[in-house]
């Protein structure tokens, strides 16, 4: 398969790169089929969309059993989370560290929630990740998120912090050993440890083995969580803005969580709920960045 050159590459934006819509995958019958099998590929190693094929999905149970807080929000008009998948052999991560047992498991996504990625060159990017895909080294720029070291010095020592993200490990890791230069990131997961759900690779809180009343997941994408939204804490998609200020703001109700029985009543109960417009609306509460980011949260 012949790869595209680095001038093809550069021409391509982030957007059509990382999360293309349906329509931008061309059929192989349009002479660019090989072209658009490999920037497939290349999408593949950040987007959070599960392969079309290929691989078995798991499919949502009818009316699944309930908790009470997500009961609270069954009414009309208004979907139920849908049940995620059981049997699992194991956790995804070990037991808590002594220093963390009375801590709060923060879940805090990474691209568009830390940082934004892109193929195309940038001014003053904050990092440049090669990535090798089928034998070709790929520079992925990398922008930080404003605030983003006071944020993680922040919630650092006050929660048992999780990166999970939906991209691969050869892309992910090696930023995550830049971004986490105080070592405040107690687990780093990847897209296999994700649930595939219908096209989409979620974020099951289930398999962390944490008490779910004690766990939140910060993400822009509410795909991501959609098995149990009581648990997020939504946030806008990062697509660059140097002026955004959605980490900072952010701290103050983290510190709010970390002082609750249970953060889903908390949750609940701002600005109406977050996990009741997360259903009922499909999007984050939180205004979210310009590009696909925001369009990637948009319910089907």
């Amino acid at each position: 398969m012949t790869a595209p050159t680095d001038a093809e590459l550069e021409g391509r934006s982030s957007e059509e790169i990382f999360s293309p819509k349906p329509h931008m995958l061309r059929p192989e019958h349009d002479g660019r089929g090989l072209r658009e099998r490999w920037f497939r590929k290349v999408r593949s190693v950040f987007c959070c969309l599960a392969p079309p094929d290929g691989e078995a999905l798991y499919q949502p149970t009818p009316e699944p059993e309930m908790d009470e807080c997500v009961a609270e929000f069954a009414e009309p008009g208004i979907p139920r989370p849908p049940a995620p998948p059981e049997g699992y052999s194991s956790f995804v991560i070990g037991p808590k560290a002594e220093g963390d047992a009375r801590k709060k498991t923060l879940v805090l996504d990474l691209d568009e929630t830390l940082v934004h990625s892109s193929f195309r060159p940038v001014e003053h990017p904050d990092w440049v990740i090669p990535v090798d895909i089928d034998g070709k080294m790929v520079d992925v720029y990398v922008m930080k998120r404003p605030w983003l070291e006071h944020f993680m010095r922040s919630v650092g020592s006050r929660f048992e912090v999780v990166v999970f993200t939906a991209s691969l490990s050869k892309y992910a890791d090696p930023l995550l050993d830049l971004l986490d230069e105080a070592s405040v990131v107690r687990w780093r997961l990847f897209r296999e440890a994700c649930s595939p759900y219908e096209g989409n690779y979620v974020k099951d809180l289930n398999r962390l083995g944490r008490d779910l009343a004690s766990t939140i997941i910060v993400d822009n994408s509410p795909l991501s969580y959609i098995f149990q939204p009581a648990n997020a804490l939504p946030i806008g998609a990062f697509m660059g803005e140097k002026d955004d200020q959605e980490l900072l703001e952010m701290v103050p109700l983290l510190m709010d969580l970390e002082g609750v029985d249970d953060v889903r009543d908390y949750l609940a109960q701002q600005s109406n709920g977050f996990q009741r417009n997360v259903l009922a609306q499909g999007m984050s509460l939180v205004p979210l960045g310009h590009g696909v980011g925001s369009e990637l949260c948009q319910s089907n």
